[in-house]
């Protein structure tokens, strides 16, 4: 486990490697909660009115990394591991029961003008938007907040508006919106005073395909143009592969991983997958038997399989493959990073349990 980490190494053109300033700063962070507890029952609830008694539940449990000036990290966990409840004390919501946290050189906690004109929060679970009024009136208010000069404010709402392809959506009373388009316009009414530090839970639920690929393309375009931090929590992981070049991942409030992406993976789950399309299947003759003898067959169709081989062996078990079937596609790839961080996690439960 990595608590702290040396700021992010970046070798500009023709300079000498330079060290950028660590903007998030966490050490032994925790947050805990005392809740009642009593079994169900009117008996039981009779008592508790005279007795009660309380657990600690450890939200958040020591933890200790850094994020550098123009990181994009994705921070990352099982429901209920602590990523919200992190979060949330990065931007001051909540005063952490023990530890530090620095967010740009300020105590979050203490909420000051200055600290809350440099950060945003994005939550998909939770809105900001205005339910019978257009995202439009919101941006206004924004403005007057964070007392933006009009002419900047013209100018972010078109450039934010053709990026997130808004169009007339600003225009419309939000109870009128979809959860994906009052998600497009949640990212716009965040990032209007051009926060350097970006707080991201779950940005992209409830958008398809397309317009999270968008809204990807967005954050990073943002992160590049403005120098802006980005801590990401998502559960879709295509969200984390194209954006998030380090990860940090929590479980049960506690950091089990701090590094890079493909690192973790290759070191979890090191072997790789071939996905196989038949072009002709002799009949009465099950796919996956003629696949068996070539690697582990994790899953197969009536034409298309998939294997399971060591790193190691892929070119020779492509060779043989493509000499003894009549293949009409065949791709390798790296296994799913659901099931790399599903592991992980098994991993450090199970090192939990023997503690």
């Amino acid at each position: 486990m990595l608590a702290r980490r040396r700021p992010f190494l970046l070798a500009p053109r023709g300079g000498r490697p330079q060290y950028h300033r660590p903007v998030i700063e966490v050490q032994e962070l925790s947050k805990h909660y005392r809740v009642h507890r009593r079994p169900p029952g009117i008996a039981a609830a009779l008592r508790s009115v005279f007795h009660r008694e309380y657990q600690t539940v450890r939200a958040v449990d020591g933890i200790g990394f850094s994020v550098s000036e123009g990181e994009r990290v994705g921070f990352l966990g099982p429901n209920g591991a602590g990523k919200t409840t992190t979060l949330k004390m990065l931007s001051g919501l909540l005063h952490p029961t023990a530890g530090r946290v620095v967010v740009d050189g300020h105590l979050p906690r203490r909420r000051e003008p200055e600290f809350l004109r440099k950060i945003t929060l994005v939550m998909g679970q939770k809105q900001q938007l205005l339910w019978d009024l257009p995202p439009s009136e919101t941006f206004a208010l924004n403005r007057a907040l964070y007392d933006i000069p009009r002419a900047q404010f013209e100018q972010t709402v078109r450039e934010l508006s053709d990026l997130l392809e808004l169009g007339d959506l600003v225009d419309k009373p939000t109870r009128q919106l979809s959860l994906g388009e009052r998600m497009k316009c949640e990212v716009a009414a965040a990032l209007l005073h051009r926060p350097k530090v970006l707080f991201l839970d779950e940005p992209t639920i409830g958008l398809d395909v397309s317009m999270q690929a968008t809204v990807r393309a967005f954050i990073r375009a943002y992160n590049e143009r403005f120098g802006a931090t980005v801590l990401l929590t998502s559960h879709y992981m295509e969200d984390v592969l194209q954006l998030c070049p380090r990860v940090i991942v929590i479980d049960h409030g506690r950091l089990v991983y701090d590094g890079d992406l493909r690192a973790l993976a290759l070191r979890i789950r090191p072997d790789k997958r071939i996905v196989v399309r038949l072009a002709a299947v002799a009949a009465g003759t099950p796919f996956a038997s003629e696949l068996a003898r070539f690697g582990k067959v994790v899953s197969s169709g009536a034409d298309q399989a998939t294997l399971q081989v060591p790193a190691e062996e892929v070119s020779s078990a492509v060779a043989r493959v493509l000499a003894a079937l009549p293949i009409a596609d065949l791709t390798v790839e790296d296994p799913p990073l659901e099931e790399v961080f599903a592991e992980l996690f098994r991993a450090g439960r199970v090192k939990a349990a023997g503690e």
